[in-house]
């Protein structure tokens, strides 16, 4: 009869008791795992807004009311140069020439302005131009500003004339890249002062 071999002989080691054997059995040391489990952190409900508080944005991300009426503040508001021609001319410009042509010792400066034909003797006119027409001393001096146009950005003439028609039209601020409500005034303070018109000329 042949030898059993034994577990020692086939390579394989046999438990012994001195040697901690893992199961699934709970014992004195180790409790259970599922009677000591943690239960999940609840989460807090959010906070009451106190009085007077704007609500904060909501779950899919809108911006708060409050951060909505920050934004249209900081937008700044349009600049006067940006309404329209006709609104800008009779709103800011001739108010703010009267004042600055007043301010030149000019005490009988008369106003206006309309779309007309242009005024220069020789030079025929197909369509009516608007113009600031600016005169004092009885009519005796008088200077037109054109915007053929309608458009403070645009192109500019100049012209004029003491006691009768001018003869010749000028271009006016062509070499300023952008136009503004106060280089137009000071444009055309220039120009009178140039024909010795204002102050103690």
């Amino acid at each position: 009869m042949a030898d059993e071999t034994n577990q020692n002989q086939a390579g394989e080691v046999a438990p012994t008791t001195d040697q901690p054997v893992a199961t699934d059995l709970p014992t004195a040391n180790k409790p259970d795992s599922k009677a000591t489990a943690v239960p999940p952190k609840r989460e807090k409900p959010p906070a009451k807004a106190a009085a007077g508080e704007k609500p904060a944005a909501t779950a899919d991300g809108e911006e708060k009311p409050a951060a909505k009426a920050a934004a249209a503040k900081k937008e700044k508001a349009p600049a006067v140069e940006d309404k329209p021609f006709v609104e800008f001319i009779q709103q800011h410009y001739l108010p703010a020439v009267q004042t600055a042509i007043t301010q030149q010792g000019v005490a009988d400066l008369q106003l206006s302005f309309a779309k007309q034909k242009l005024p220069i003797s020789g030079f025929e006119s197909a369509e009516d131009c608007y113009q600031l027409v600016g005169s004092w001393q009885n009519g005796l001096r008088q200077f037109n500003l054109y915007f053929p146009d309608e458009d403070i950005q645009g192109k500019k003439g100049f012209s004029c004339n003491e006691g009768k028609k001018p003869s010749t039209l000028e271009s006016f601020l062509i070499d300023e890249r952008k136009i503004t409500l106060d280089l137009l005034v000071f444009g055309l303070v220039q120009r009178l002062n140039g024909q010795k018109w204002l102050g103690r000329n």
